[in-house]
C-alpha cells in the first residue's frame, strides 16, 4: 500500500509518499481498498501538530475515505468483502488501503459515487448534528452560515434549506457567494466587509439570525454576536481563521443567546446512537436529492500537499479529494 506520511510535525508540503505493508484486519476490523479520500482543514492542523488530536508519528492524515471492503475480521458481520462503503477515521485516510473499526464503516446508499461518499461523512454529520441536535433549528427560522462555500459550510446550506429554514450566507468571493445561493442561500454577503452585520440585520427586519453556524472563529464570531436574534443559537464549529475567539458573558446574558459547541468526535465517543440516527436521516435526504456533495477538485495521492493548499488558500468550493 501507498500512504502520505507525516514523520514529524510539519507543513503539508513536507509529507512523504511511502510504501507500507498491507494491513490485515483483526477482530472487529475491516480493510478497505480506497477509491477516494477527502481533505479537510483539520488535516493541515493535524500535520502541524496544532489540532486537538495529536497522533503518534509517523501517521497519515485523512479522516474520510470511500472504497471497497477487501477483508474483514473473523467476527465482523456488518459488512463483507466487495461491499461499497465509506468510513470516518481519526486519521490514516491518505492511503491506498485503510484499516478501520467495523463500527466506523457505513455501506454507501445505492447509486452514490465514491467521490460523493468520501466527501459525505464528516461535513454532513457535523452540520446535521449541529443544526438539529444542538441548535434545534426549526422550519421558518433564519440560519446564517459563514464560509458557506467550503465543505462544511455548503453542507450546512443544503441541510438548512432541506429543513425548511431561511438561509443567509457569507463568503469571501463573488464566485463562492454564487455557489452558496445556487445551493439554497437566499442571500450571500462578503464577510471581508464588516457591513455584512448590517446586511444581516436588514435581511431580517432588524431581528437578526436565529441560528448562526460558524466554522471560522476570530472576528467573524465576534461580529456574529451583533446580528444574532434574541434567544439565538451561535454554533461554534471550528476556527478556520486561525484565531480562537472569546466572548463577554454579558452579551450572552443581554440577548439570552446560547453559544453551542459542535464537534463530531464528541458525538462519536459519547452518543454514537445519535450519529447513527443522523446518518439515516442524511441518507434519506441524499436519496431524495435534497443534499449533494460538491467536489471542486481532485488530486492524486502524491499531490496531497497541493490538495491541502487548495483548502488553505481558500480557493476550494465544497470538497477536495485525493484519488489513490
Amino acid at each position: 500500500m501507498r500512504a502520505m506520511v507525516v514523520t514529524d510535525w510539519c507543513e503539508p508540503k513536507d509529507m512523504q509518499l511511502v510504501e507500507l505493508p498491507d494491513p490485515t484486519p483483526g477482530p472487529g476490523q475491516v480493510t478497505i481498498d480506497v477509491r477516494a479520500s477527502a481533505c479537510n482543514f483539520f488535516d493541515i492542523l493535524m500535520a502541524q501538530g496544532k489540532y486537538q488530536i495529536r497522533p503518534p508519528v509517523p501517521f497519515s492524515p485523512g479522516g474520510e475515505v470511500a472504497g471497497v471492503v477487501r477483508a474483514v475480521g473473523h467476527d465482523v458481520a456488518s459488512v463483507a468483502p466487495g461491499d461499497r462503503v465509506f468510513v470516518i477515521l481519526r486519521w490514516g485516510g491518505y492511503a491506498s488501503v485503510v484499516l478501520a473499526a467495523a463500527t466506523e464503516v457505513h455501506r454507501m446508499p445505492e447509486g452514490m459515487p465514491f467521490e460523493h461518499a468520501a466527501g459525505f461523512g464528516v461535513v454532513y454529520l457535523t452540520s446535521y448534528l449541529g443544526l438539529v441536535n444542538r441548535a434545534n433549528l426549526r422550519t421558518g427560522e433564519t440560519l446564517l452560515i459563514h464560509a458557506a462555500a467550503g465543505g462544511v459550510g455548503l453542507s450546512a446550506v443544503q441541510i438548512g434549506r432541506a429543513l425548511g429554514a431561511r438561509v443567509l450566507a457569507t463568503a469571501g468571493s463573488e464566485r463562492k457567494r454564487a455557489v452558496a445561493r445556487e445551493h439554497g442561500a437566499e442571500a450571500a454577503f462578503d464577510y471581508r466587509n464588516p457591513d455584512w452585520v448590517d446586511r444581516v440585520k436588514e435581511a431580517t427586519g432588524g431581528r437578526g439570525a436565529d441560528v448562526i453556524y460558524d466554522p471560522v472563529g476570530g472576528e467573524t464570531f465576534e461580529l456574529s454576536t451583533k446580528c444574532i436574534a434574541f434567544a439565538g443559537r451561535l454554533l461554534v464549529v471550528g476556527f478556520a481563521s486561525g484565531r480562537i475567539p472569546s466572548i463577554q458573558a454579558n452579551r450572552i446574558l443581554l440577548k439570552n443567546i446560547s453559544v453551542v459547541g459542535v464537534a463530531l468526535g464528541g458525538f462519536q465517543r459519547q452518543a454514537p446512537e445519535l450519529v447513527t440516527q443522523a446518518m439515516r436521516a442524511l441518507f434519506d435526504l441524499y436519496e431524495r436529492g435534497a443534499i449533494r456533495p460538491v467536489i471542486s477538485a481532485t488530486f492524486r495521492l502524491a499531490e496531497a500537499a497541493a490538495a491541502l493548499e487548495e483548502i488553505a488558500s481558500r480557493r476550494s468550493v465544497g470538497k477536495v479529494l485525493l484519488i489513490p
